[in-house]
């Protein structure tokens, strides 16, 4: 298959990006000639009425972020507060001695932790908050841009904040109507013990050198370097510029270091050369590159009242949860506002780990890594899917750059007699990785043998929304390894009381609970029967490795799949009828085939006892649990087409946190309750929702799509999605009214032939690549 046209463009800067460290000189970014008109539609601006607590940042704090530089905003009139990060700020390393019970060290120092780069503010004394009115704060989706607004003794200030992807920089602008002017201190602190300074550089004890810089201009006044701070006084306006990072690269063999950059250096030649413009032509350029993103789709699910747009986001969240009054303005909001936090978090850098691209500190728990048994894939189920396809490219870079490190890992560590989960075979071959993976190769806490097959399963589901050639050319070496190192470890065993004999997963625990030495776990049957199916595919679509593709094909043959225990009547996730584990457990490991994964289907290809399993299976695990954990529900039971439940688990995870409950805090990022009393920020229910959202309004899978198969009665008067990516290679606008379809634009994006199914009908849809049908009548 060939990529659409339109997209070849993209696709080949991205190829021609993939291989540049993510923190580098680049040529000045090309002007826009016109702004694109800032965005009046109120769908797309979240606002607040209070600025963030600087000791509540997290919670408060607005994301700002240019795929690789990030930042929370507290918008506070006297003192702004930037806490800014870099995706490369990481301790630790390749951590590849083991522990003595065969596992990896899990600590801030050998695995590591992401970390901040560095602390910004800005201080206007006779601008505290006490002194102003009419105070306002805003986050634009559409145009990346957070902007503050109040008034002091008759004039309106107005400042905005963006984080630019063109000029590498984050911009603070300070501006006013009315006679006013702005006298204050500028500083710039690290977090790792430098002094505070117009720019600072510094190494980790890993080697890992990093900097920052910053530079200020204004107008109608003076802005000059004092001591370790910068001050202005009387200006009219004022712009502060922002840049930093590390030598980090993509690069196993120089050990993702690059010794040739000085980030000092870069990221003053970067502030100097953003400052060399206009705030207004720094803007339009930000805008024009963000916008060009979000606009890739656009959702609605319905018209909300005037009361429910009179208050403000916060507000709004608490009168949806204490009324249980419908407001698809705001539902559709939080979709897009997880669209925004992937534009944002995931350009050009690392993937977005447990926290995105946003620290409160450097300490967050679970090191803010990579966990490969949901959240990492998680993260990027919105991706596609809601039409940011580029934005996958950080987790494909990344699983490429950490190959080589885990391949070697694998081979030399992984059959370490300690090692309860090494392969009994005494065979090793290909790659796997652990439960925690950092950027230098390295994992941390338990082996995870199947989390090979569910990163490549998640690889595989990129190229079937893209039908990239040239993409599948370049994950193919992950699929193979993968595949290499099941034919080395699965099992033959006997099935009880039969004489049948097929392959088993050898010794693992199926993610989070339960024996930690099981083997034929639902889980990584299913994953690897999904990853050796996706492997024979590309091996036959790329002409490659037939041999061995039909070694993998047959082996797919013999392996078990799981069956309803008898005693349960759910879905087994172990080999036995027995629940070893919790009922109501967060995880859904033993549902990969339903969610993300495609072997249980309800459309009767599927034995129904097998559907019914996993439908009581799906059912016992329960509505309530944490934010990413109900997002994973409310895709199963989209899978399953039933709207109510789907819904509920999006109404769930949109209920206000208090006192670190799960929920959604403040600012909307998720709240993961980890002790009484104490939450964290996890971004996964961020991105996860909204691929629940989209997956009730539109189901794919290549030759198949359906249109609203899980519409809830709250979005069902009229709606509209413009611009959903659909598995096969397509791009599909739709719109609905009294929750049934009205019509239905299918767009090839190297797709052919798909049936579109609505309600038990399906038409078939032949198109050549770029090609356009539109379908109407579906009432009849």
């Amino acid at each position: 298959m060939t990529p659409d046209p339109s997209r070849r463009g993209v696709l080949a800067l991205t190829a021609a990006l993939a291989a540049l460290p993510t923190f580098t000189a680049t040529a000045a970014p090309q002007r826009p000639a016109d702004t694109p008109a800032l965005d009046a539609d109120p769908r797309h601006r979240l606002r607040w009425q209070a600025p963030a607590d600087e000791h509540s940042m997290i919670e408060q704090g607005l994301p700002v972020g240019n795929g690789r530089l990030g930042a929370l905003a507290s918008n506070d009139p006297g003192r702004e507060l930037l806490l800014v990060t870099d995706a490369t700020l990481w301790t630790g390393g390749l951590n590849d001695i083991l522990d003595a019970d065969g596992q990896f060290p899990y600590g801030r120092q050998d695995f590591g932790s992401f970390t901040l780069l560095a602390r910004l503010t800005v201080d206007i004394p006779d601008h505290d908050l006490s002194a102003v009115s009419g105070y306002r704060r805003t986050l634009d989706l559409a145009q990346g841009v957070n902007e503050t607004s109040y008034v002091r003794s008759g004039v309106t200030y107005r400042r905005q904040i963006f984080a630019s992807h063109p000029d590498d920089v984050i911009v603070l602008h300070f501006g006013q109507s009315g006679g006013g002017h702005y006298t204050g201190t500028i500083t710039l602190e690290g977090t790792h013990g430098e002094e505070p300074a117009a720019s600072f550089g510094a190494t980790l004890p890993n080697g890992l050198r990093y900097g920052a810089a910053i530079a200020a201009f204004g107008s109608g006044g003076s802005v000059t370097v004092e001591g370790t701070h910068i001050g202005f006084t009387g200006c009219r306006e004022l712009t502060v510029v922002l840049s930093g990072g590390t030598n980090y690269t993509p690069d196993a063999a120089a050990h993702f270091r690059d010794p040739s950059l000085d980030p000092q250096k870069l990221a003053r030649a970067k502030v100097r050369a953003a400052a060399r413009h206009s705030a207004d032509t720094l803007l339009r350029t930000h805008t024009a590159d963000h916008h060009a993103l979000f606009g890739q789709l656009d959702v609605s699910l319905g018209t909300s009242s005037a009361e429910q747009r009179s208050l403000d986001t916060w507000e709004r969240l608490r009168a949806r949860a204490r009324d249980g009054v419908p407001d698809p303005e705001l539902e559709a909001q939080y979709l897009q506002f997880g669209r925004y936090l992937m534009i944002a978090g995931s350009r050009g850098s690392l993937p977005l780990g447990l926290q995105g691209l946003w620290l409160d500190g450097n300490d967050p728990d679970w090191m803010g890594d990579y966990h490969t048994d949901i959240n990492i894939q998680m993260n990027y189920w919105a991706a596609d899917r809601t039409g940011l396809s580029q934005c996958f490219d950080a987790l494909t870079d990344y699983c490429l750059a950490q190959l080589p490190s885990w391949t070697d890992l694998t081979r030399r560590l992984f059959n370490d007699p300690r090692n309860r989960y090494r392969n009994s075979t005494g065979k090793n071959a290909g790659w796997t990785v652990a439960i925690s993976t950092n950027p230098f190769g390295g994992g941390g806490w338990w082996w995870h043998p199947a989390g090979n097959a569910w990163l490549c399963n998640s690889l595989w589901e990129h190229y079937e929304f893209t039908a990239s050639r040239t993409y599948l050319e370049k994950i193919y070496p992950l699929l193979k390894g993968a595949c290499e190192f099941w034919e080395a470890r699965l099992l033959t065993t006997t099935l009880p009381g039969t004489s049948r004999e097929v392959l088993i997963a050898d010794s693992d625990w199926s993610p989070e609970h339960g024996p930690l030495d099981a083997k034929g776990i639902t889980y990584a049957q299913e994953l690897v029967w999904a990853l050796f199916g996706n492997y024979c595919t590309a091996a036959a679509e790329l002409r490659k490795d037939a041999e061995f593709a039909a070694t993998i094909a047959g082996l797919r043959k013999r392996l078990h799949l799981p069956q309803v225990s008898p005693a349960t009547g759910w879905l087994e996730e172990w080999m036995s009828p027995d629940n070893l584990g919790e009922t109501t457990h967060r995880h859904l490991s033993p549902l990969v085939g339903l969610f993300p994964g495609d072997r249980i289907r309800p459309d009767g290809s599927t034995p129904a006892d097998i559907v019914e399993g996993a439908t009581a299976l799906l059912t016992a695990r329960g509505m309530e649990s944490f934010g990413w954990a109900n997002a994973w529900r409310g895709l199963c039971w989209a899978r399953l087409k039933n709207a109510d439940k789907a819904y509920q688990l999006v109404v769930n995870n949109l209920r206000p946190s208090s006192g670190g409950s799960n929920g959604t805090a403040f600012n909307l990022f998720d709240i993961y309750q980890v002790e009484q009393g104490r939450g964290i920020f996890q971004i996964d229910a961020n991105l996860g929702t909204p691929a629940a959202m989209i997956e009730m309004l539109l189901y794919s899978r290549p030759g198949h799509l359906e249109l609203l198969p899980a519409l809830p009665d709250a979005w069902a008067p009229s709606g509209s999605l413009t611009g959903a990516n659909a598995r096969g290679g397509f791009v599909v606008d739709l719109r609905w009214r009294d929750g049934k379809p009205t019509e239905a634009r299918i767009r090839s994006a190297g797709g052919r032939t798909t049936t579109v199914a609505y309600a038990g009908s399906a038409r078939t849809v032949t198109l050549k690549p770029g090609a356009t049908v539109t379908l109407k009548g579906f009432d009849r």
